[in-house]
């Protein structure tokens, strides 16, 4: 049931009423009345059905096909999986792991199943992982981390099966998944104890949509303080600085680039250009790609998916990773 067949409805009820006699009032007016519940559920059910759609992007547990399924980490019953797209008998390829957002609360590896067919259409290994999270595990962001570390330690020690160049993964991800993603570049202390230190969980490139990238008081970050009150120590697990990416940026950082709208209100766009600057400050390569009039997660619109998604192939292109487009 469409909205303009409901108009239309609506219309014809309108009709009938002032045609209609004064004999025939009583029994007209009932009939009107049923009609305009009848329009009222079918407005419901319409509305409904919109909310499904625009949720199924995002469903979960994730239904994808021509991906295959690893499962990099198991929590108790909890098993973690990565759905890996590939080109075409990969060898020594350059891969990609992401993120998902949802506030280090909720959300689906399914958010990024464009980016990953897109990529690998061009010679990459692209990976989008699940990983803990509050409402389904009960979890803080500083376990979120450690799966997130967790997953690019996997796929570098799979490399060779993977097909991957293991000194040619990226991660990336959408505001907590970018989060995350950034985390993964800079901090060690959250790490499962379990797992093998001797292979690194850092990236070598960062891809980054909307990240939340400045958890507590920063230079050049105006707006923290008020931020701040989102993300105090008792939710995020730890002090807010100790997870927070800014806070922890070193010399010789991955090479990184952001999209972020300049309207996000969610995550401020201050906070990327501080991050920004505090990266180029110590002489890593950060680039930051804003966009007018945009707000939080407008990267995950066809329009500006495709669009972030070709100037993420740009920035891959000139680290040598994937040929130029032709």
């Amino acid at each position: 049931m469409t909205t303009a067949w409901l108009t239309s409805a609506a219309m014809f009820c309108t009709s009938c009423w002032l045609e209609t006699s004064e004999f025939e009032l009583e029994q007209t007016m009932r009939s009107f009345a049923l009609i305009t519940v009848l329009l009222a559920v079918g407005l419901m059910t319409a509305n409904a059905q919109e909310t499904a759609k625009a949720r199924a992007g995002r469903a979960y547990l994730p239904q994808m096909t021509g991906c295959r399924i690893e499962t990099y980490k198991t929590v108790g019953d909890t098993k973690l999986n990565l759905y890996v797209f590939s080109p075409t008998a990969p060898k020594n390829a350059p891969a990609i792991v992401f993120f998902f957002g949802g506030g280090w609360k909720s959300g689906s590896p399914q958010q990024f199943e464009t980016q990953c067919r897109g990529l690998a259409k061009r010679g990459m290994v692209a990976i989008t992982a699940d990983y803990r999270v509050e409402s389904r595990h009960g979890v803080k962001p500083t376990q979120c981390l450690a799966d997130a570390r967790s997953a690019v330690r996997w796929v570098r020690t799979h490399a060779d099966q993977l097909g991957v160049d293991p000194q040619r993964i990226a991660a990336g991800g959408g505001s907590a998944g970018g989060h995350l993603a950034a985390c993964t570049a800079f901090i060690t202390e959250f790490d499962e104890p379990s797992e093998d230190k001797t292979v690194s969980a850092v990236p070598n490139a960062l891809v980054l949509f909307n990240p939340a990238l400045v958890l507590a008081p920063i230079e050049g970050f105006s707006l923290a303080e008020g931020f701040g009150t989102r993300v105090p120590e008792e939710r995020m697990g730890t002090k807010p600085e100790k997870i927070s990416p800014a806070h922890q940026v070193t010399r010789n950082g991955p090479p990184t680039i952001i999209f972020h709208g300049r309207e996000d209100t969610t995550v401020p766009f201050a906070s990327a250009e501080a991050f920004t600057a505090k990266m180029k400050s110590l002489g890593n390569r950060c680039e930051l790609h804003s966009f007018d009039g945009q707000k939080h997660g407008f990267f995950n619109g066809d329009e500006f998916k495709q669009k972030t998604l070709a100037e993420a192939d740009k920035f891959l292109v000139s680290l040598g990773w994937l040929k130029p487009v032709k």
